[in-house]
């Protein structure tokens, strides 16, 4: 038996465990990478239109920090490249590393890896076989995106540029996460070390975009490789090198780490814990703030940079949207009855609403992950009730999404208000904007109580239900699908604030069957088996 043996078995068996999972994930890109294509060809008709909206775009620092500057601003596939570029590059970063993260350690922290490995198993098969995964995942990305930018007549040559450079920043960062996978015998925790890697270089992407004097930090970045792939405006193939190099060392050094740990340690040691549990952890509620509020405290600190970068953006949107008659019209409709501006401010608030929503499911699922690893039913033996220690989960389900809307909307309003002189006028209204968006983002907690109370094997279809969200307010408005189908989403009846002035009804209906669903979930918890 060689180190590989059994690698083939592994794959298999990760195909059939992802084969929900990563298709549509996959789908979910290609469907986005089609929005920006048929979104820019109705809004940017001519070849002037577009240049006008490129050179508002090259002189706004904070478009640029979020999604680079634009190379053939002209031609619509340079306009695709400059959207799809740093975002899509951070899309596929995160899905490849949790892939191969979730496939490695993820496996030996449950147990599963270790009686997996005392077969006919091989030292490197397990992530030989996720790294694997990971690139079949890519290229099958690639290939979507690729069929999409052809079956819109862009250039062969750019299409693919673009496609196969989204392909090769996820596999970098798979290796990146093969490499966070020996740090430590915590899968939560390599995933936060792969995603602040993530976080850095798109940093140093957007540092490098904003600062005259420091273009060079964007070559020092991943993701910044895929925009100096120039798709669309010269295609510069050598960049793949970049591309394979980095992701040959980190692989690589994958191996090596693995090689010299022991099996479910990692290569830093854990740090132990204090002999006796602080008095903040007697209660249920107590526990659920310690195991909650790391990701409170990252997504918090993500929503003030969105918001900081929305407000930056506010000042000099009218100018940038008055090259398209149909974009503006747009905004309008978007925005309510209000000026362009805040139109373009309600939809930005629109979105941070969207974000809250992937932050309501996954506090809403921990209590899922919990049983799953079976840490529940211990805590139960004693005093605590189910309902007690749900309800502890339920209120950063509930509470968390108000938390970090408020910061986003308190990040907006200060950035916009000081660029426009008027910081007393503009916090209230763009708090406001943010924190109407909380109906609707309860809906989406609401549906993974339930489902993890009624039917916990299909808890999962919480991010299901945020997906079909997504596409039917972000997707299905561009490629004007039916009012109806559309009103199916809980966002489409939100307020667009600023602009319009709210109407309780809607918002109080939202908050009527987010109540019933809870219930509806709590009352299933309490009669089903824990761990059935």
């Amino acid at each position: 038996m060689n180190s590989l043996t059994g690698t083939r078995d592994l794959l298999r068996l990760y195909v059939r465990r992802d084969r929900v999972k990563l298709p549509a994930g996959i789908l979910l890109m290609a469907l986005v990478m089609a929005s920006n294509v048929s979104g820019f060809k109705r809004l940017y008709s001519t070849a002037q239109e577009r240049a006008d909206f490129a050179r508002g775009i090259d002189s706004n620092n904070a478009q640029l920090f979020l999604y680079g500057a634009v190379h053939r601003g002209d031609t619509l596939g340079g306009l695709v490249a400059w959207r799809s570029a740093a975002i899509g590059g951070v899309v596929m970063g995160l899905i490849s590393l949790f892939l191969v993260i979730r496939h490695t350690r993820g496996e030996e922290e449950s147990g599963r890896a270790e009686l997996v490995l005392s077969g006919r198993v091989g030292q490197r098969a397990q992530l030989t076989a996720a790294l694997v995964l990971a690139l079949v995942s890519n290229l099958g990305a690639a290939a979507y995106i690729l069929a999409l930018l052809l079956f819109y007549r862009l250039p062969a040559g750019g299409s693919v540029a673009l496609s196969l450079g989204l392909a090769a920043v996820g596999m970098v960062f798979a290796g990146v996460g093969a490499v966070a996978a020996q740090l430590t015998e915590s899968a939560r925790t390599a995933r936060g070390i792969a995603a602040t890697v993530l976080g850095a270089a798109f940093l140093l992407r957007a540092l490098g975009d904003t600062s005259a004097s420091t273009p060079w930090l964007s070559w020092l970045s991943p993701v910044g490789w895929v925009e100096r792939l120039l798709a669309f405006a010269g295609d510069r193939w050598w960049v793949f090198a970049a591309f394979l190099a980095a992701t040959a060392v980190l692989a690589g050094a994958g191996y090596l780490l693995s090689a010299r740990r022991d099996f479910g340690a990692g290569i830093w040691p854990a740090r132990l814990g204090p002999a006796a549990a602080p008095p903040s952890l007697r209660s249920p509620f107590g526990l659920a703030w310690r195991l909650q509020r790391p990701a409170l405290l990252g997504w918090s600190v993500g929503f003030a940079v969105v918001g900081a970068t929305v407000g930056g953006a506010g000042k000099g949107i009218s100018a940038e949207l008055n090259g398209s008659d149909s974009l503006k019209k747009l905004f309008r409709n978007l925005g309510g009855h209000g000026d362009l501006t805040d139109a373009y401010l309600a939809t930005a608030m629109s979105i941070l609403g969207l974000l809250a929503a992937a932050y309501a499911v996954q506090a809403a699922l921990r209590p899922s992950a919990e049983e799953a690893a079976g840490r529940v039913e211990p805590l139960l033996a004693t005093q605590a009730t189910r309902l007690g220690w749900l309800g502890g989960h339920l209120a950063f389900a509930v509470l968390g999404p108000a938390v970090v809307l408020a910061v986003g909307g308190l990040a907006t309003g200060v950035v916009y208000g000081a660029a426009t002189h008027s910081l007393g006028h503009q916090v209230p209204r763009l708090l406001a904007g943010a924190l109407v968006q909380l109906p609707a983002v309860w809906i989406l907690a609401a549906i993974a109580v339930a489902l993890f109370g009624l039917a916990p094997r299909a808890v999962q279809a919480g991010w299901g239900a945020l997906v079909v969200f997504v596409l039917l307010g972000q997707i299905g408005s561009a490629f004007g699908w039916d009012q109806a189908l559309l009103d199916v989403s809980p966002f489409t009846h939100i307020p667009r604030v600023p602009g319009v002035d709210p109407s309780a009804t809607p918002l109080l209906a939202l908050v009527a069957i987010a109540v019933l669903l809870t219930a509806a979930g709590a009352s299933g918890l309490r009669r089903r088996a824990i761990g059935a």
